[in-house]
């Protein structure tokens, strides 16, 4: 971000005019009483301010606009039909998990069991050399936000897809992008399909977790809770 410039005009330089990513405006742009998401769904301007929070919501945008557009849809839908209500209800809970903290997964099955098992050392240890044939990006802004100062905690919410991709050779970007668009869907989001993973854990993503008892932190790598997941696999 060259120096001096806000956060939009920053974002605004970094993609040409008319593709699929949207504008980015200060926030004294959008209109007092108007709900954030039904602003952008009406205007297709994203109301930005001058924080690292946001700035990573404009990469995002920029990194996956069709998947963004979806959960702006679907918040502006239920706005819509529901009005902004003191409690967001579960799919709005499920997109804005999503978008905050939310990550992709791409790796073989047994990584997948390991995780929403939530048997750590299986998925981080046993598994390890699994992980060159795993690719894992973030799509939450929040979560990019709290890895610019890492701490071990740090907890991705991994979605679980209704379908999948087969091979990650086919991950080109436009490829996830479409991909997750096309799979957010409103009764299957009501289910909270998500996995957590302290994302910091996740094998070369950060060099502490080589040290031997790296994972035998309880307190962050937590067994799972009794009742069972019920999701299904992506």
């Amino acid at each position: 971000m060259a120096r001096g410039a806000d956060v939009a005009a920053a974002l605004n330089a970094l993609h040409p005019t008319g593709d699929a990513v949207p504008r980015f405006v200060p926030v004294a742009s959008a209109l007092p009483g108007e709900a954030y998401e039904a602003f952008v769904a009406r205007t297709g301007f994203v109301p930005t301010r001058d924080n690292l929070h946001d700035f990573f919501n404009g990469l995002c945008w920029q990194r996956f606009p069709k998947a963004k557009r979806r959960l702006n849809q679907l918040q502006a839908e239920h706005i819509s039909k529901d009005g902004v209500q003191p409690v967001r209800g579960p799919v709005r809970d499920a997109l804005t998990l999503l978008d905050e903290n939310g990550a992709l997964l791409f790796a073989p099955d047994p990584l997948w069991q390991a995780l929403r098992a939530r048997d750590w050392k299986r998925l981080f240890t046993d598994l390890r050399p699994l992980w060159s044939q795993a690719r894992l990006e973030l799509v939450g802004h929040a979560l990019l936000e709290k890895l610019a100062s890492p701490r071990k905690s740090a907890t991705a919410h991994v979605y679980i897809g209704q379908t999948a991709i087969k091979s990650i050779a086919t991950l080109a970007p436009h490829t996830v992008d479409e991909w997750l668009a096309d799979d957010l869907q409103a009764v299957h989001l009501s289910g909270k399909p998500f996995a957590p993973m302290p994302v910091l854990g996740v094998p070369d993503w950060w060099p502490a977790n080589g040290a031997p008892g790296f994972y035998d932190d309880a307190a962050v790598f937590r067994p799972p809770a009794k009742e069972a997941i019920t999701a299904k696999f992506l």
